[in-house]
């Protein structure tokens, strides 16, 4: 106490500024950190969460390399990148800039637009699953014979499986990112507007020399954001494939099933833990090169 009370007034806040900052950074380093080097090292072992562990070097990324099944499922995880993250930008892009427009009901209708994102994503798979049914059951495929056009294998083809599971994952997302944009839009000076209209600037001149611009930083946390998950997908796959996991010939697997498979199915955890560092080396990757492109200039 007494080193405390000799301390001036600005090292006195230093002091108290780490010690509030202590508790994060225990946390991180306890909860994130921690795990993300044993897993590294249990990469480069053999264990089956009962015996020992047994050292291997780069055996598991020799296998990972030779593996078939892994590039598959590393082509679908992208898959879903390269598919989920521009369709939910758009999407979510379009509906928030009408929205933004509306006054009758606004705050009702963003209620309404958020509320799958606040919803259970496994109760939402099972009932998109219900939704992809054959006839009599499915929603979809009844809609279609009522109109005399033969019922569509959503989740049994290796062509329609991928596209079918992306729907309500896309869906599933556009609640927060709606919210985001919205706030972006609101944070764009009126100004700007008020100036464009006086000089009788047409609207999509407006959209693409004002409001997509000012957007830069909200679309940019957006679509780093939303590749994470996209990248990380799980929920919806594992839950509407739970008959046959990652789909018809492995179709919708994407890399966190056949982390989680080859984890708690096979007990193989020093493959699983090669498999986890080439997904957070991809997330890693992606991510920096998302930042460095959308930066602003």
């Amino acid at each position: 106490m007494q080193f405390y009370r000799n301390l001036t007034i600005t090292q006195k806040r230093t002091v108290w500024a780490w010690g509030f900052l202590a508790v994060p950074i225990l946390f991180y380093v306890i909860i994130r950190f921690y795990p993300t080097g044993n897993a590294m090292i249990i990469s480069f072992q053999e264990w089956n969460l009962l015996g020992d562990r047994t050292w291997t070097g780069f055996d598991n990324y020799v296998t990972l390399v030779r593996d078939p099944v892994f590039w598959q499922v590393f082509g679908n995880t992208f898959m879903y990148l390269l598919l989920g993250t521009p369709i939910s930008l758009v999407v979510s892009f379009v509906i928030a800039y009408h929205l933004d427009k509306v006054r009758f009901a606004h705050g009702f209708l963003r209620a309404l637009y958020f509320l799958p994102f606040m919803t259970s994503a496994v109760a939402m798979a099972w009932v998109w699953r219900w939704f992809y049914q054959g006839v009599p059951i499915g929603l979809f495929n009844n809609a279609l014979a009522s109109v005399g056009i033969a019922q569509i294998e959503f989740l049994n083809s290796t062509t329609n499986a991928l596209p079918a599971i992306l729907a309500p994952a896309v869906w599933a997302g556009l609640g927060f990112q709606i919210i985001i944009f919205m706030a972006g839009l609101r944070a764009i000076p009126r100004s700007y507007y008020e100036a464009a209209q006086i000089d009788g600037v047409s609207s999509w001149t407006v959209l693409w020399e004002i409001t997509l611009p000012l957007l830069r930083p909200t679309i940019v946390f957006i679509v780093v954001f939303s590749s994470i998950g996209f990248l990380r997908i799980f929920d919806h796959v594992f839950n509407m494939t739970t008959n046959n996991p990652g789909g018809p010939l492995n179709s919708t697997k994407p890399l966190v099933l056949m982390i989680y498979e080859t984890a708690f199915a096979s007990f193989d955890m020093g493959y699983a833990a090669a498999q986890t560092v080439v997904l957070f080396l991809v997330l890693l990757v992606v991510s920096l090169l998302q930042l460095r492109l959308l930066r602003d200039r």
